[in-house]
């Protein structure tokens, strides 16, 4: 039955659906959490502390930081997959384009798949940039995540990846939340409007909540 379903269209929408609902949700955490560098090294370097420890004692100290982490895993890996086969599934379906293309679609709707690579490239480097240091300017510090944003948001190359990332993020959720709605049945006549309002605002907020982390770097608010 799972193989049935995976198989049809309709699944893989729907596998696409709930894995960007879940990658939705940790970036408002995690937009939330990266804003606490406005209030200092101590308190952002606590917080990043604090992540560790989530579900002690009973928790082992890191468990839940990669239980959340598997999670993730999982629902990036789901929703690439899918993304990547119901694009072929249309390519095979029509091999030929359009005499006409259609100007209908938002520029969002149009971008999705580049804006798709670019965030899992931008992963990629994020991780290897703040988790493991491998491609860290200034020296990485085990457990200093703070001076560790600043040593990268101080380069004009980590600003550019960062707001590029940021910017197709933005356009990636306008429409994801608004596709995630239309697939889960939560659409309708009397709901569009406030869904394509919700969307637009989650973009928006995520876009400028993480842009502001780079800003305040450049600017000398944060130092």
């Amino acid at each position: 039955m799972a193989r049935t379903v995976w198989d049809s269209s309709v699944g893989k929408k729907t596998v696409m659906a709930v894995s960007g609902l879940i990658m939705l949700f940790y970036l408002v955490a995690h937009m939330i959490g990266n804003l606490k560098i406005y209030f200092g090294a101590g308190e952002f370097n606590h917080y990043a502390h604090w992540l560790r420890t989530v579900g002690e004692p009973f928790m082992h100290y890191g468990w839940t930081l990669w239980l959340v982490r598997v999670v993730l895993v999982v629902a990036v890996v789901a929703h690439a997959t899918s993304a990547y086969q119901l694009s072929r599934r249309d390519l095979r379906a029509r091999p030929t384009g359009y005499a006409h293309k259609k100007r209908r679609a938002s520029y969002a709707t149009r971008t999705m798949r580049w804006g798709g690579v670019i965030l899992g490239l931008f992963i990629v480097w994020h991780l290897l940039d703040l988790t493991t240091g491998t491609v860290h300017s200034g020296g990485f510090q085990e457990g200093h995540p703070y001076q560790n944003v600043v040593d990268t948001f101080s380069t004009w190359y980590g600003d550019v990846v960062y707001i590029v990332a940021m910017l197709a993020l933005g356009l990636h959720v306008r429409h994801g939340f608004w596709s995630a709605a239309q697939t889960l049945g939560a659409g309708s006549r009397t709901r569009d409007r406030a869904l394509k309002t919700v969307a637009n605002v989650l973009a928006a907020l995520l876009t400028a909540g993480f842009i502001a982390v780079p800003v305040g770097v450049m600017t000398g608010v944060v130092s």
